[in-house]
């Protein structure tokens, strides 16, 4: 497993978070950033809550990180 290959499989992950939506998906889960606000935010749950909102945060560099991905398969094959 290469480099790229690694960074290929963390785009996709973090392409999965960034499209779960809060009110239909992680709502009634009991995922939203509202419900952990303070100390249990250093949970293992409130960690990989913030770490689903950063990712919605930065869709705009997502966007351009697949553009490039996209690119340089398309490039090399």
């Amino acid at each position: 497993m290469g480099l790229w290959t690694l960074f290929q499989g963390f785009l996709l992950l973090v392409n999965a978070f960034a499209i779960l939506n809060e009110d239909r998906f992680l709502g009634p889960r009991g995922w939203t950033l509202l419900q952990f606000q303070g100390e249990r935010r250093t949970t293992l749950k409130g960690q990989i809550i913030g770490f689903i909102h950063a990712c919605q945060f930065f869709r705009f560099p997502l966007i351009i990180l697949n553009i490039v991905t996209i690119v340089v398969k398309l490039i090399s094959g």
